[in-house]
């Protein structure tokens, strides 16, 4: 099934989407217990077509996005895990297998937010000098880093993510994959700069098997380094 355009912004205004900028929080007009919201999405839904078309990311935000969210709003009502923010609840729910339910929908409406915010279609190439020599510091060289993430995205077995994040102790950038819903924020030993989306929902239906090829459009095309220095400038 094809969701064009119009049919997606009419869905995305009936969830009530607010801004990433303006929070993942919003006042559930009910009764005054807050919900997790979808934000919207950071550009339009055909912005990054070719590389990935509107139908990829119709399909990836309406459905597998909202559906985390939904999710995760059915499994904390009436918890103590109701109203916390969302990064509180990744952590609280982090490692416990009572709450592991809680934890995979958490983690994925958070990883799935970073992975748009990490992509840009004005993105992609090298970075500014300064990034580049943060790069070429921590990797050797930027052609060195490009190596690496492309092996890391076909490395990572089944799905997950794979993460550009700056290691707390080092202060180096480095990649980092994770299976599944895993994410960095789980833990306090990196900051995580940006991020590819390595389940096959993310690419099939533009790449069908061909992951590299996909990475590396990301990569080459797409990647948010306005966003990855915004990141390190907070860190």
């Amino acid at each position: 099934m094809n969701i064009d355009r119009r049919g997606f912004l009419v869905a995305a205004a009936a969830l009530g989407a607010t801004s990433l900028s303006g929070g993942i929080l919003a006042a559930n007009a009910a009764g005054g217990a807050s919900l997790i919201e979808l934000p919207k999405l950071p550009w339009e839904q055909s912005a990054l077509d070719p590389v990935i078309s509107g139908n990829t990311v119709g399909f990836h935000y309406a459905k597998h996005h909202k559906g985390y969210v939904d999710a995760l709003n059915k499994l904390i009502a009436g918890t103590p895990l109701e109203g916390r923010s969302l990064v509180e609840i990744v952590r609280e729910s982090a490692g416990k297998a009572d709450k592991a339910a809680i934890f995979n929908n958490a983690a994925q409406t958070w990883n799935h937010t970073f992975y748009w915010n990490s992509l840009s279609p004005k993105g992609g190439g090298k970075p500014g000098a300064e990034l580049v020599s943060r790069i070429d510091d921590s990797f050797g060289s930027f052609d060195d880093f490009r190596r690496a993430f492309l092996t890391a995205s076909t490395g990572q077995f089944g799905s997950g993510w794979v993460w550009l994040v700056l290691d707390k102790g080092s202060k180096k950038l480095s990649l980092i994959k994770t299976g599944n819903a895993d994410t960095p924020i789980s833990g306090d030993m990196h900051v995580p700069l940006a991020v590819l989306d390595v389940w096959e929902h993310a690419y099939y239906l533009d790449y069908q098997n061909r992951r590299l090829d996909y990475a590396t459009a990301i990569l080459d095309k797409l990647m948010n380094w306005r966003y990855v220095e915004d990141n390190l400038g907070k860190s």
